[in-house]
């Protein structure tokens, strides 16, 4: 029996790890495209089709991401229309490049092993953040002089050295280059069209180390832009047919319930705490998809299944440690604003 062209197993996956996205979303800030996409790939979704869905699912979260930053004033739209213009350009080109690589019979190795790549840095990023995580922390209590939100890094300061027109304003009151913001931008586009994915965990990075706005611009107009570039990638990949709206409207509805949550754990959960099984998460997906490279490679399907769960049960597993720690902080919490009962005079 199927329910909206889907099995009941397939449409229960769907929409708890929509939840599961959603928790991670919420807590770590990611649109969880990433996650999306891969999935997809392996469970034999054309490439195409894995990557216009991923598009569409990142373009859902990021709405509601968007509008918390509206309204305090974290956004500088000049520069996020800029960067939409460029980005769309890069996603239009990408997506042509995934629609020629299809043609090739190539895409899916191709979109494959990016992500392992891709995956496995993130991965190695959020470890070395864990590992090194005692040493910032002792740095930081003996550094008066830490690192305000409205500063610039110096690697963007030294860029905005070199003047070359024509300038753009920033909101900060700062200069960028146009070349630089269409090359950060462009680069950008070009990696969330070919393998899909919005491009935060890149996008913010480049606006804040590259084109130099405060750390707190930086995500509002990272979210700013990535909004419309990922509208712009699920039109480009929508009009191919290659958006499942089955699909992405199943993971939206577990998505909506567990960013919330995900949200609201963030004033009871420590980051640092479940930092490290998140840069574990990203290595074992990156192992799950190479694994399915492998498996087509050697023409058999029995590392599948693997693939599958290390991809999917890992963001279960790190979503599962944060729903505990939520549960575990609550019962801590109630236990600890319990009267004692008296002990008599």
């Amino acid at each position: 029996m199927e329910i909206l062209g889907l099995s009941p197993g397939l449409l229960v996956l769907f929409v708890s790890f929509g939840f599961m996205v959603g928790v991670l979303f919420g807590f770590f800030g990611m649109g969880g495209s990433f996650l999306i996409t891969p999935t997809l790939l392996l469970l034999d979704y054309p490439a195409s089709v894995a990557i216009g869905s991923g598009l569409a699912f990142y373009f859902g979260t990021s709405v509601i991401a968007v509008l918390k930053h509206y309204d305090i004033g974290q956004v500088d739209y000049k520069l996020g229309a800029i960067l939409f213009v460029v980005l769309s350009v890069g996603i239009e080109l990408g997506s042509r490049l995934v629609f020629g690589l299809e043609a090739l019979g190539i895409a899916d190795l191709v979109t494959g092993v990016a992500y392992v790549v891709l995956l496995a840095g993130i991965g190695a990023l959020f470890l070395r953040r864990a590992y090194n995580l005692d040493d910032d922390l002792d740095e930081a209590a003996d550094d008066e002089d830490t690192v305000d939100d409205e500063e610039i890094p110096p690697i963007a300061q030294k860029i905005q050295s070199y003047t070359v027109p024509p300038m753009i304003s920033l909101s900060s009151g700062g200069r960028a280059s146009a070349w630089t913001i269409t090359g950060a931008g462009g680069s950008v586009g070009l990696i969330s069209g070919l393998i899909g994915v919005g491009g935060g965990f890149i996008r913010m990075p480049a606006i804040y180390y590259l084109i130099g706005t405060p750390l707190t611009a930086a995500v509002g107009t990272s979210l700013f832009a990535g909004l419309f570039s990922g509208a712009f990638g699920t039109f480009t990949y929508g009009m191919s047919g290659s958006v499942d709206l089955t699909v992405v409207s199943l993971l939206l509805i577990g998505s909506a319930l567990g960013a919330r949550i995900g949200s609201a754990a963030t004033t009871i959960v420590d980051e640092d705490e479940v930092i490290v099984y998140f840069g574990l998460m990203m290595v074992f997906a990156s192992v799950g998809i190479g694994l399915s490279e492998l498996a087509n490679w050697l023409g058999t399907g029995a590392l599948d299944l693997v693939s599958v769960l290390l991809l999917v049960g890992s963001s279960f597993a790190v979503a599962s440690m944060i729903l505990y720690q939520v549960v575990t902080s609550i019962n801590a919490d109630e236990t600890s604003t319990q009267p004692n009962p008296d002990s008599g005079d």
